[in-house]
């Protein structure tokens, strides 16, 4: 069974966009993965951890965090 794993992340520009990304696509058995840009959230799908997926993304310089249900707000991490 696939895994959801939803997390907060800063997406600034384009070019932070791209970079996250192509980090992402490079994660092993993911199924499919979006980037929410005005709630800067990163969803991704599979047989993956969140921990996994905030590993990679802090790789690249980026802060990630758990997302929880109640931050649908714009703050940036």
């Amino acid at each position: 069974m696939a895994n959801v794993v939803e997390v907060k992340v800063g997406l600034h520009c384009d070019d932070c966009i791209k970079k996250i990304l192509k980090a992402i696509k490079k994660i092993e058995d993911i199924e499919t993965y979006n980037v929410d840009t005005k709630l800067n959230k990163v969803i991704v799908t599979g047989n993956v951890t969140t921990e996994k997926v905030i590993r990679v993304l802090q790789k690249i310089g980026k802060n990630a965090i758990v997302w929880k249900d109640d931050q649908s707000d714009n703050s940036v991490v």
